[in-house]
Protein backbone atom coordinates (compact mmCIF):
# COMPACT_ATOMS: atom_id res chain seq x y z
CA UNK A 1 0.00 0.00 0.00
CA UNK A 2 1.16 3.56 -0.65
CA UNK A 3 1.76 6.25 1.91
CA UNK A 4 -1.30 7.71 3.59
CA UNK A 5 -1.96 11.29 2.50
CA UNK A 6 -3.65 13.61 4.98
CA UNK A 7 -6.09 15.94 3.26
CA UNK A 8 -6.07 19.35 4.96
CA UNK A 9 -9.44 20.69 6.14
CA UNK A 10 -11.09 23.33 3.95
CA UNK A 11 -10.16 26.94 4.59
CA UNK A 12 -12.63 29.03 6.55
CA UNK A 13 -11.26 32.41 5.50
CA UNK A 14 -8.24 34.62 5.01
CA UNK A 15 -6.59 36.42 7.92
CA UNK A 16 -4.78 39.57 6.79
CA UNK A 17 -1.93 40.38 9.16
CA UNK A 18 0.35 43.41 8.97
CA UNK A 19 4.05 43.38 9.82
CA UNK A 20 4.99 47.00 9.04
CA UNK A 21 8.70 46.76 9.71
CA UNK A 22 11.85 47.84 7.93
CA UNK A 23 14.04 47.02 10.96
CA UNK A 24 15.98 44.35 9.06
CA UNK A 25 16.33 46.32 5.83
CA UNK A 26 18.97 48.58 4.30
CA UNK A 27 16.83 51.65 4.97
CA UNK A 28 13.31 52.85 5.70
CA UNK A 29 10.27 52.60 3.44
CA UNK A 30 9.00 49.05 3.65
CA UNK A 31 7.19 49.71 6.92
CA UNK A 32 4.76 51.81 4.84
CA UNK A 33 3.61 48.96 2.57
CA UNK A 34 0.77 47.48 4.67
CA UNK A 35 -0.91 50.86 5.05
CA UNK A 36 -0.58 51.48 1.31
CA UNK A 37 -2.25 48.17 0.49
CA UNK A 38 -5.14 49.11 2.74
CA UNK A 39 -5.35 52.65 1.40
CA UNK A 40 -5.78 51.38 -2.15
CA UNK A 41 -8.53 48.91 -1.30
CA UNK A 42 -6.90 45.52 -0.72
CA UNK A 43 -9.37 44.34 1.93
CA UNK A 44 -12.41 45.60 0.05
CA UNK A 45 -11.36 43.93 -3.19
CA UNK A 46 -10.26 40.61 -1.68
CA UNK A 47 -13.40 40.59 0.47
CA UNK A 48 -15.70 40.49 -2.55
CA UNK A 49 -14.93 36.80 -3.04
CA UNK A 50 -13.48 35.75 0.34
CA UNK A 51 -14.25 35.86 4.02
CA UNK A 52 -11.64 38.28 5.36
CA UNK A 53 -10.50 38.64 8.93
CA UNK A 54 -8.66 41.90 9.40
CA UNK A 55 -6.22 41.23 12.23
CA UNK A 56 -5.05 43.97 14.54
CA UNK A 57 -1.91 45.60 13.22
CA UNK A 58 0.97 47.04 15.18
CA UNK A 59 2.59 50.47 14.81
CA UNK A 60 5.28 50.65 12.11
CA UNK A 61 8.83 49.71 13.09
CA UNK A 62 11.09 51.98 11.09
CA UNK A 63 14.70 51.21 10.17
CA UNK A 64 17.34 53.04 12.14
CA UNK A 65 21.10 52.98 12.17
CA UNK A 66 22.49 50.52 14.72
CA UNK A 67 26.25 51.01 15.06
CA UNK A 68 26.31 48.95 18.27
CA UNK A 69 25.42 45.79 16.32
CA UNK A 70 27.36 46.07 13.05
CA UNK A 71 27.05 42.38 12.10
CA UNK A 72 23.31 42.06 12.93
CA UNK A 73 21.74 45.51 12.82
CA UNK A 74 18.48 46.04 14.71
CA UNK A 75 18.41 42.41 15.80
CA UNK A 76 16.33 43.14 18.90
CA UNK A 77 13.64 44.91 16.86
CA UNK A 78 13.62 42.13 14.23
CA UNK A 79 13.18 39.49 16.94
CA UNK A 80 10.38 41.43 18.63
CA UNK A 81 8.45 41.84 15.35
CA UNK A 82 8.84 38.11 14.64
CA UNK A 83 7.60 37.12 18.09
CA UNK A 84 4.48 39.29 17.85
CA UNK A 85 3.75 38.08 14.32
CA UNK A 86 4.17 34.43 15.33
CA UNK A 87 1.37 34.73 17.86
CA UNK A 88 -0.98 36.27 15.30
CA UNK A 89 -0.18 33.64 12.68
CA UNK A 90 -0.65 30.79 15.14
CA UNK A 91 -4.04 32.20 16.16
CA UNK A 92 -5.13 32.49 12.52
CA UNK A 93 -4.25 28.89 11.81
CA UNK A 94 -6.04 27.75 14.98
CA UNK A 95 -9.19 29.40 13.58
CA UNK A 96 -8.82 27.46 10.32
CA UNK A 97 -7.88 30.47 8.23
CA UNK A 98 -5.13 30.94 5.70
CA UNK A 99 -2.80 33.90 6.21
CA UNK A 100 -1.95 36.85 3.98
CA UNK A 101 0.94 38.62 5.68
CA UNK A 102 1.74 42.14 4.55
CA UNK A 103 5.40 43.03 5.19
CA UNK A 104 7.78 44.48 5.85
CA UNK A 105 11.29 43.29 5.07
CA UNK A 106 12.17 39.63 4.53
CA UNK A 107 12.87 38.92 8.21
CA UNK A 108 9.14 38.90 8.94
CA UNK A 109 9.06 35.36 7.51
CA UNK A 110 10.73 34.25 10.75
CA UNK A 111 7.52 35.15 12.55
CA UNK A 112 5.26 33.51 9.98
CA UNK A 113 7.14 30.22 10.11
CA UNK A 114 7.41 30.31 13.90
CA UNK A 115 3.64 30.66 14.11
CA UNK A 116 3.06 27.94 11.53
CA UNK A 117 5.17 25.28 13.25
CA UNK A 118 4.06 26.10 16.81
CA UNK A 119 1.39 23.40 16.88
CA UNK A 120 3.72 20.73 15.51
CA UNK A 121 2.57 20.94 11.89
CA UNK A 122 4.89 19.79 9.12
CA UNK A 123 5.55 23.01 7.21
CA UNK A 124 7.02 23.59 3.77
CA UNK A 125 8.19 26.97 2.47
CA UNK A 126 8.53 28.18 -1.11
CA UNK A 127 10.82 31.21 -0.91
CA UNK A 128 10.44 33.36 -4.04
CA UNK A 129 13.33 35.81 -4.00
CA UNK A 130 16.07 37.09 -6.27
CA UNK A 131 18.51 36.38 -3.44
CA UNK A 132 19.05 33.21 -1.42
CA UNK A 133 19.14 35.05 1.94
CA UNK A 134 21.57 32.45 3.30
CA UNK A 135 24.10 34.87 4.76
CA UNK A 136 24.86 35.00 8.47
CA UNK A 137 26.35 37.73 10.67
CA UNK A 138 29.74 36.16 9.86
CA UNK A 139 29.33 36.23 6.06
CA UNK A 140 26.93 39.13 5.42
CA UNK A 141 27.12 42.90 5.67
CA UNK A 142 25.12 43.26 8.87
CA UNK A 143 21.73 43.69 7.18
CA UNK A 144 19.41 40.95 8.42
CA UNK A 145 16.90 40.82 5.59
CA UNK A 146 19.28 38.87 3.39
CA UNK A 147 19.95 36.48 6.27
CA UNK A 148 16.36 35.30 6.82
CA UNK A 149 16.67 31.89 5.22
CA UNK A 150 19.91 31.18 7.08
CA UNK A 151 18.08 31.76 10.35
CA UNK A 152 15.06 29.67 9.35
CA UNK A 153 17.50 26.80 8.75
CA UNK A 154 19.73 27.68 11.75
CA UNK A 155 22.80 27.70 9.53
CA UNK A 156 26.13 27.69 11.37
CA UNK A 157 26.83 31.25 12.47
CA UNK A 158 23.17 32.28 12.73
CA UNK A 159 22.33 34.76 15.46
CA UNK A 160 20.95 32.80 18.46
CA UNK A 161 18.21 35.36 19.04
CA UNK A 162 16.67 34.75 15.60
CA UNK A 163 17.14 31.04 14.87
CA UNK A 164 13.93 29.66 16.31
CA UNK A 165 12.59 32.43 18.55
CA UNK A 166 10.35 30.83 21.16
CA UNK A 167 10.14 27.45 19.47
CA UNK A 168 12.19 24.71 17.89
CA UNK A 169 15.60 24.90 16.21
CA UNK A 170 15.88 24.78 13.32
CA UNK A 171 12.50 26.17 12.37
CA UNK A 172 12.72 24.32 9.05
CA UNK A 173 14.71 21.36 7.80
CA UNK A 174 16.62 21.69 4.52
CA UNK A 175 14.24 19.36 2.66
CA UNK A 176 11.25 21.53 3.61
CA UNK A 177 12.49 24.57 1.64
CA UNK A 178 12.44 25.51 -2.04
CA UNK A 179 14.36 28.59 -3.15
CA UNK A 180 12.56 29.93 -6.22
CA UNK A 181 13.63 32.69 -8.61
CA UNK A 182 17.16 33.01 -7.23
CA UNK A 183 19.51 34.97 -9.47
CA UNK A 184 22.08 36.31 -7.03
CA UNK A 185 23.99 34.03 -4.70
CA UNK A 186 27.31 34.61 -2.96
CA UNK A 187 30.05 32.03 -2.69
CA UNK A 188 29.28 31.55 1.01
CA UNK A 189 25.61 31.01 0.22
CA UNK A 190 26.40 28.54 -2.56
CA UNK A 191 28.46 26.53 -0.08
CA UNK A 192 25.39 26.34 2.19
CA UNK A 193 23.18 25.27 -0.72
CA UNK A 194 25.56 22.45 -1.55
CA UNK A 195 26.16 21.37 2.02
CA UNK A 196 22.45 21.22 2.87
CA UNK A 197 21.42 20.03 -0.62
CA UNK A 198 18.78 22.72 -0.81
CA UNK A 199 16.17 22.60 -3.54
CA UNK A 200 16.67 25.56 -5.92
CA UNK A 201 14.62 26.75 -8.90
CA UNK A 202 16.74 29.46 -10.50
CA UNK A 203 15.29 32.57 -12.09
CA UNK A 204 16.16 31.20 -15.53
CA UNK A 205 14.12 28.06 -14.77
CA UNK A 206 11.05 30.07 -13.77
CA UNK A 207 11.32 32.41 -16.75
CA UNK A 208 12.12 29.64 -19.22
CA UNK A 209 9.71 26.84 -18.30
CA UNK A 210 7.20 27.78 -15.63
CA UNK A 211 5.10 24.67 -16.24
CA UNK A 212 8.04 22.38 -15.45
CA UNK A 213 8.86 24.37 -12.30
CA UNK A 214 5.24 24.09 -11.14
CA UNK A 215 5.15 20.36 -11.84
CA UNK A 216 8.32 19.70 -9.85
CA UNK A 217 7.16 21.94 -7.02
CA UNK A 218 3.73 20.31 -6.86
CA UNK A 219 5.32 16.88 -6.43
CA UNK A 220 7.62 18.14 -3.68
CA UNK A 221 4.95 20.16 -1.86
CA UNK A 222 2.44 17.37 -1.33
CA UNK A 223 4.15 16.01 1.80
CA UNK A 224 3.43 19.01 4.03
CA UNK A 225 0.55 19.80 6.35
CA UNK A 226 0.96 23.50 5.62
CA UNK A 227 2.56 25.05 2.59
CA UNK A 228 3.74 28.66 2.89
CA UNK A 229 4.82 30.98 0.08
CA UNK A 230 7.13 33.95 0.58
CA UNK A 231 7.61 36.68 -2.06
CA UNK A 232 10.39 39.25 -2.07
CA UNK A 233 9.35 41.72 -4.75
CA UNK A 234 12.93 42.24 -5.88
CA UNK A 235 12.27 39.07 -7.90
CA UNK A 236 10.48 41.36 -10.37
CA UNK A 237 12.23 43.19 -13.19
CA UNK A 238 12.41 46.59 -11.52
CA UNK A 239 12.85 48.43 -14.83
CA UNK A 240 9.35 47.22 -15.77
CA UNK A 241 7.68 47.39 -12.36
CA UNK A 242 9.48 49.54 -9.82
CA UNK A 243 8.22 48.57 -6.39
CA UNK A 244 10.97 46.79 -4.45
CA UNK A 245 13.37 48.27 -1.95
CA UNK A 246 16.26 46.63 -3.81
CA UNK A 247 16.91 48.34 -7.15
CA UNK A 248 20.27 46.92 -8.13
CA UNK A 249 19.25 44.35 -10.77
CA UNK A 250 17.51 44.55 -14.13
CA UNK A 251 16.67 40.85 -14.66
CA UNK A 252 13.52 39.51 -13.10
CA UNK A 253 9.98 38.26 -13.52
CA UNK A 254 7.16 40.29 -14.99
CA UNK A 255 4.23 40.95 -12.67
CA UNK A 256 2.08 38.74 -14.91
CA UNK A 257 4.48 35.80 -14.63
CA UNK A 258 4.68 36.18 -10.86
CA UNK A 259 0.89 36.19 -10.78
CA UNK A 260 0.75 32.95 -12.75
CA UNK A 261 3.28 31.36 -10.39
CA UNK A 262 1.37 32.44 -7.28
CA UNK A 263 -1.96 31.30 -8.70
CA UNK A 264 -0.56 27.80 -9.22
CA UNK A 265 1.07 27.62 -5.78
CA UNK A 266 -1.86 29.05 -3.83
CA UNK A 267 -4.20 26.60 -5.54
CA UNK A 268 -2.38 23.64 -4.00
CA UNK A 269 -4.66 21.95 -1.44
CA UNK A 270 -2.24 22.38 1.46
CA UNK A 271 -1.41 26.04 0.78
CA UNK A 272 -1.97 28.06 3.94
CA UNK A 273 0.01 31.30 3.79
CA UNK A 274 1.43 34.03 1.54
CA UNK A 275 3.96 36.60 2.79
CA UNK A 276 4.63 39.78 0.78
CA UNK A 277 7.92 41.55 1.46
CA UNK A 278 10.36 44.21 0.23
CA UNK A 279 7.68 46.53 -1.14
CA UNK A 280 8.60 50.19 -0.84
CA UNK A 281 5.61 52.43 -1.65
CA UNK A 282 7.94 55.34 -2.31
CA UNK A 283 9.52 53.64 -5.33
CA UNK A 284 6.78 53.57 -8.01
CA UNK A 285 6.40 56.67 -10.18
CA UNK A 286 2.61 56.22 -9.88
CA UNK A 287 1.97 54.73 -6.46
CA UNK A 288 -1.78 54.30 -6.85
CA UNK A 289 -1.49 52.57 -10.22
CA UNK A 290 1.25 50.22 -8.95
CA UNK A 291 -0.78 49.14 -5.93
CA UNK A 292 -3.90 48.70 -8.00
CA UNK A 293 -1.95 46.33 -10.25
CA UNK A 294 -0.55 44.44 -7.26
CA UNK A 295 -3.99 44.08 -5.69
CA UNK A 296 -5.50 42.91 -8.96
CA UNK A 297 -2.77 40.28 -9.25
CA UNK A 298 -3.39 39.07 -5.69
CA UNK A 299 -7.15 38.95 -6.21
CA UNK A 300 -6.61 36.69 -9.23
CA UNK A 301 -3.98 34.49 -7.53
CA UNK A 302 -5.51 33.85 -4.10
CA UNK A 303 -8.16 31.12 -3.66
CA UNK A 304 -11.75 32.28 -3.41
CA UNK A 305 -15.11 30.75 -2.65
Amino acid sequence: MGDTVTIPPPLLGLSVIDAPSSAGAYGPGQELAPAAFRRYGLLRILGRRRMIRDCTSRPPVRWRDDPDNPSARNVAQVAEVATTLAGQVNAAFAEGNAVLELGGDCTVELGVVTGAVADGSNVGLIYIDGDADLNTPATGDGVLDWMGMAHLLDVEGAHPGLAGPGTRRPLLSPDSVTLCGVDNITDAEQAVVERLRLRVERLDHVMGDLAAVIARTRTWAGRFDRLLVHVDFDVLAQAEFAIAENTRRTRGLTLALLGRLLAELCALPNWRGLTLTEINPERPPDQQRAFEQLIDMLDSALPHR
